[in-house]
């Protein structure tokens, strides 16, 4: 994963009002497991702004992957 990019949150955190499925851009990468996402509104007011790890979320993809490029995440 790298600056930019749209990841979807893979667990509950209720903790931080933020629940599997949100949608956020990553808008720091600090270490190469450890990013820090925006959560935005259709409107594009971000309404969280988290750091989170790598395993707490799923990159999103707007086009179709090549084979080779398709990860599979296994438990």
């Amino acid at each position: 994963m790298k600056l930019l990019d749209v990841v979807a949150l893979l667990e509950d955190l209720p903790q931080l009002g933020l629940y599997c499925g949100q949608v956020g851009t990553i808008v720091e990468v600090y270490e190469p497991t450890v990013f820090e996402v925006e959560f935005s509104d259709t409107s594009g007011r971000a309404y969280a702004i988290e750091t989170l790890q790598e395993n707490q979320l799923m990159l999103l993809h707007h086009s179709p992957l090549e084979p080779k490029n398709l990860v599979v995440n296994i438990g």
